[in-house]
């Protein structure tokens, strides 16, 4: 007798697909370019410089003991805490979260080595990123975990019956938005009932 081959569970193959999962990196990627570019420039334009890419790539220009590279510094982490807004949308899911965060500030060591020709060996370079992904981490796997948490709702309207005045039967229990309460509070409704009858 043939062995019988269970059916992938649903939602496996698009979740796991390398295009998917490409295009998000590329997406996750090029926002934390965009946030921490827009921050830079603009850190750069209120101290009287001009932006060039080596502000941005360089990690020679991360340092710790002037200014710019402390401001470098928060520009940089300011973005990681704006990225976790798309991964929040994009990923949704708080196990995925450290591989993208991991994945996105992994990218860019490659693109900073290249674009100087050299891996970065300054510790600040590297606390910065570190504290980058951690933050990006942290924050990404809790906002996704509060979304994930968050009752469904699929539209439909709770509508409160009417009654007719003076019946026997008790109203029933209900929130504010005009919902009627179950669960915990179910025993009320039986006491009342009890006590009407």
């Amino acid at each position: 007798m043939a062995r019988r081959r269970r059916p992938p569970r649903p939602g496996a193959l698009a979740d796991l697909s390398p295009l998917r999962i490409l295009t998000q990196i590329a997406l996750l990627q090029l926002f934390y370019y965009a946030a921490s570019m827009i921050l830079i420039i603009f850190t750069t334009f209120v101290a009287g410089r001009h932006p060039d890419p080596g502000l941005f790539f360089d990690w020679r220009e991360l340092r710790a003991d002037v200014t710019t590279g402390w401001t470098l510094g928060l520009c940089w982490m300011l973005g990681s805490l704006i990225t976790v807004i798309p991964i929040l949308l994009l990923i949704a899911r708080s196990k995925l979260v450290p591989d993208f965060a991991i994945t996105i500030h992994g990218l860019h060591l490659i693109v900073t080595s290249l674009y100087s020709r050299a891996i970065p060996t300054t510790l600040y370079w590297w606390v910065v990123q570190a504290a980058s992904a951690t933050l990006m981490v942290f924050l990404g796997m809790w906002a996704c975990q509060w979304r994930e948490l968050q009752p469904m709702a699929f539209g439909a309207k709770i509508v409160k019956p009417s009654r007719p005045q003076g019946s026997a039967e008790a109203e029933p229990l209900t929130r504010a938005s005009g919902e009627r309460v179950e669960g915990d509070f179910e025993m009320v409704e039986m006491e009342r009932r009890g006590r009407a009858g």
